[in-house]
């Protein structure tokens, strides 16, 4: 296992885990978009709840590799619906907020 790869999951589940808390505490920079976008307030908590299984998967990942590829594949998944709830809402300025999670868990799926 790579110093880089150890890194970059870490740096990966940290970004992932603050955007779950993001959710489940409601900072506004979160939750406003959603509301814009559309996503039932109801569902808040599941999206909170599968972003932090996953970065605690990805840190999992760095003991039980096939784990934090679950996770990481998981992630890859979620990331890519919210880049296509983004696009469907026509909130062409928000396209990067997606990408900017998906990338660090993308590099760390490379690094496996």
């Amino acid at each position: 296992m790579s110093t880089t790869y150890v890194l970059v999951t870490i740096f990966a589940a940290a970004f992932v885990a603050f955007s779950a808390v993001a959710v489940f505490f409601h900072f506004e920079f979160v939750v406003e978009p959603l509301a814009q976008y559309g996503v039932p307030r109801s569902w808040w908590p599941w999206l909170g709840t599968a972003k932090a299984a996953g970065a605690l998967g990805l840190v999992a990942g760095l003991f039980v590799p096939w784990l934090g590829v679950a996770a990481g594949i998981g992630l890859v998944l979620y990331f890519a619906g919210a880049e296509i709830t983004v696009l469907r809402a026509r909130a062409y300025a928000h396209i990067p907020a997606p990408l900017l999670y998906l990338a660090p868990v993308v590099a760390s799926l490379a690094l496996v």
